[in-house]
């Protein structure tokens, strides 16, 4: 009776050992051991953070760019506009000296008229 239980125990200690070294998770959680799959999802996770990184780094480097290109295209517009100003102030001018320049020669004209009728 004791040879026949001695190998129950046996078994079930073999069964026991057994069932727990193909089980995965229990074996490697007591072992330290990672496996293979919890490797590949710290990998794919990894990859995903460096990825979501460099979207992130485009994306400001993006709105870099475009916000650049607004204040450039603002400097030009602020540039024409102010060349158009000008260009029109010397338009003014150039008319106003002209009205001028022929109030002046009919004013000579008359002054002569009003010599000559003397």
């Amino acid at each position: 009776m004791n040879k026949l239980l001695a190998a129950l125990v046996a078994g079930l200690f073999a069964t026991v050992t057994f069932a727990a070294s193909h089980a995965g998770a229990p074996m490697a959680a007591a072992s330290g051991a990672t496996p293979a799959a919890s490797a590949a999802a710290k990998t794919d996770k990894a990859a995903a953070k460096a990825d979501s990184k460099q979207m992130k780094a485009e994306a400001k480097a993006d709105k870099k760019k475009a916000k650049a290109e607004a204040k450039a295209a603002k400097k030009a517009a602020d540039a024409n506009k102010k060349e158009e100003k000008a260009a029109a102030n010397a338009k003014a001018k150039s008319a106003k000296a002209d009205a001028s320049a022929k109030e002046t020669k009919a004013e000579a004209k008359a002054d002569a008229k009003k010599d000559a009728a003397k």
